[in-house]
């Protein structure tokens, strides 16, 4: 199993920047993707941003040129870097371990980010 535990959410005005982080118990290179998901109130939860073991990225469009996702392996840890916040990226966003030979989801508990002047 792996545990994940995200941080760095909060409240910041529209234009601003936020950094979350999430650290996973086992090491990345134990782990065949890590991903970063949001979901609004009402709405699905979508995919923002992923990586994977090798090191390949993606970002959604909706975010694309905004955010971005990196990896530090000796923290264990992946963090989405968010600029230019706007009021639609406010949601909770949640990070995803993809994990084993069964690609297994495992999610933190979420970490609310609201965007508003």
């Amino acid at each position: 199993q792996v545990q994940l535990v995200e941080s760095g959410g909060g409240l910041v005005q529209p234009g601003g920047s936020l950094r979350l982080s999430c650290a996973a118990s086992k090491s990345l290179f134990r782990i065949n993707a890590m991903r970063w998901y949001r979901q609004a109130p009402g709405e699905e939860r979508e995919l923002v941003a992923g990586i994977t073991v090798g090191g390949k990225t993606n970002i959604a469009d909706s975010v694309k040129g905004r955010f971005t996702i990196s990896r530090d392996n000796a923290k264990s840890t992946v963090y989405l870097q968010m600029n230019s916040l706007k009021p639609e990226d406010t949601a909770v966003y949640y990070c995803n371990a993809v994990y084993g030979s069964t690609w297994s989801d495992y999610w933190g508990q979420g970490t609310q980010v609201t965007v508003s002047s």
